[in-house]
């Protein structure tokens, strides 16, 4: 069937992105093509086709969850700390074949990332083609239009950068608060395109140089630019700093996710027999109750072996809560802002056993001495958190960063905690991040603890007000200077 398909392409190789035009982290599973092709419904992996194999590349995060999901017949690459994706990727193709992408679903800069193969630009993606107009009568005013005049004209493509400088959020899509639309800026006026037929058309028709970030330009688009001057987009260290009546936002956010997270703790504790899905579907209620207009992603609830699973999202009904059992929750939320809330805790039912709290504290003492540590720079504080849990309890490891920016989505960049060259960016005043350290271990459990943070007069402030379980906690482990930095966080 895959041989049919390259011949009919006339490519050796497809690439299969999980992505949509619109290049964003979390597209339905519907938009999703590697999701079609493999099964996998992580958030990020491509896959790549051959004349006899299908491989799917996951990082740390997804190497337990692609092994269960995938399909039969695929072949699960497991990316290391270090290794890149694309350059895997490129290894597998030998010379002078030709490697087919669907235009619409890959960055400009990923594409020319790929210059070591021919390749043959595909307008229509085979596997799962998606296009849709969006009506922009749904979208809402939530701050003052940015106002922002650029140098010369510019095509933006990423959707949080377009909500961001027009100040509107569209909440008729769960987990998402962006509104779904290409922007067209210079120094007198905006164009918003929500249709794409009519965005095409545009861009064709424009004459004289037009600035697009290749990064976030899909090569479709790029390639119906005639004069485009790539520049790395000035939004985005732009976005990364909060304005002050953003903060507050989040500060207002933040106190009802953890109403939510609390009373899901409680009906947690109330209640025996409780399924995974059960508590999301309740955890969802408890959201709404209080004011969210939708979740920020889909939560994670994961009982045991599942909470060893960095991002896993099956919320199963056959996965039962009992005595003695972990659960690690993440979630968050959308509220009036149109900003996203992100939250992890870890609860028991009943009495923890030695190692439940041995972990639980070893990455409880990571999140407090980061927390509590000052660095100019994301990658350092990433650096500490390793040191702490890297090799500490047998069998446990830390495979992912130590955290992500926060805004208008879930995952934004920068700021950066973890290796990458964006956590070289440096950590200003309101910026807004995740802190959240973990051990895993896919035979037992996993332990994450996550606070989304801030960042003024050059010491790191707790959104999340949420407290800690006290019974995981071993207060022999812990520090004199440990347990004073704990007091900032109520113990549960």
């Amino acid at each position: 069937m895959m041989n049919d398909l390259l011949n009919k392409l006339g490519v050796d190789y497809l690439l299969v992105n999980s992505t949509n035009e619109y290049l964003v982290e979390y597209p339905e599973l519907s938009e999703n093509a590697r999701y079609t092709l493999t099964g996998f419904s992580g958030s990020t992996g491509d896959a790549l086709v051959t004349r006899d194999k299908i491989y799917l590349f996951v990082d740390g995060r997804y190497h337990t969850q692609a092994d269960m999901e995938v399909k039969e017949g695929v072949t699960v690459v497991k990316l290391q700390l270090g290794q890149k994706q694309d350059e895997e990727i490129k290894k597998l193709i030998k010379p002078n074949k030709i490697l087919g992408i669907a235009a619409k679903k890959v960055s400009q800069q990923r594409l020319e990332g790929f210059d070591n193969c021919k390749i043959k630009l595909l307008e229509e993606d085979l596997i799962n083609d998606f296009t849709e107009s969006h009506d922009s009568n749904q979208y809402v005013q939530v701050t003052q239009k940015k106002n922002f005049i650029p140098q010369a004209p510019m095509f933006i493509t990423n959707l949080e950068e377009v909500s961001y400088l027009t100040g509107k959020r569209d909440f008729s899509k769960d987990c998402s608060s962006k509104i779904w639309a290409k922007l067209y800026i210079d120094k007198s006026n905006q164009r918003l395109f929500t249709n794409s037929r009519e965005c095409e058309n545009f861009l064709k028709e424009f004459d004289g140089e037009l600035i697009v970030d290749k990064s976030s330009i899909n090569a479709y688009d790029y390639a119906l630019i005639k004069n485009p001057i790539h520049r790395s987009s000035e939004i985005k260290s732009l976005k990364a700093i909060k304005s002050d009546e953003e903060i507050c936002a989040y500060k207002k956010a933040f106190e009802k996710t953890d109403k939510a997270m609390m009373a899901i703790r409680e009906y947690i504790e109330r209640n025996d027999n409780l399924s995974e899905y059960d508590i999301a579907k309740r955890l969802r209620e408890e959201f709404i109750k209080y004011g969210a207009k939708s979740l920020s992603f889909n939560s994670i609830v994961a009982i045991d072996k599942n909470s060893a699973l960095a991002h896993y999202s099956k919320n199963s009904k056959d996965v039962i809560l009992k005595e003695g059992s972990l659960v690690l929750i993440d979630c968050g939320a959308y509220y009036e802002s149109g900003l996203a809330t992100d939250i992890t805790r870890v609860f028991v039912k009943g009495k923890p056993n030695d190692l439940q709290r041995k972990v639980y504290t070893t990455v409880l003492r990571a999140f407090l001495k980061t927390y509590n540590s000052s660095f100019d720079f994301g990658y350092d504080y990433d650096r500490l958190a390793h040191s702490i849990l890297d090799n500490k309890i047998e069998g446990f490891s830390f495979n992912h960063g130590l955290g992500h920016g926060i805004g208008i989505n879930v995952h934004e960049a920068p700021p950066a905690l973890n290796q990458s060259e964006i956590a070289h960016t440096p950590l200003n005043d309101n910026m807004t991040f995740t802190i959240e350290p973990g051990l895993y271990n896919p035979e037992f459990f996993g332990v994450r603890l996550e606070n989304s943070c801030y960042k003024k007069f050059d010491t790191i402030n707790s959104f999340v007000k949420m407290g800690y379980e006290g019974k995981l906690i071993n207060y022999e482990m812990l520090s004199e200077q440990e347990k004073e930095w704990l007091k900032e966080f109520k113990v549960l």
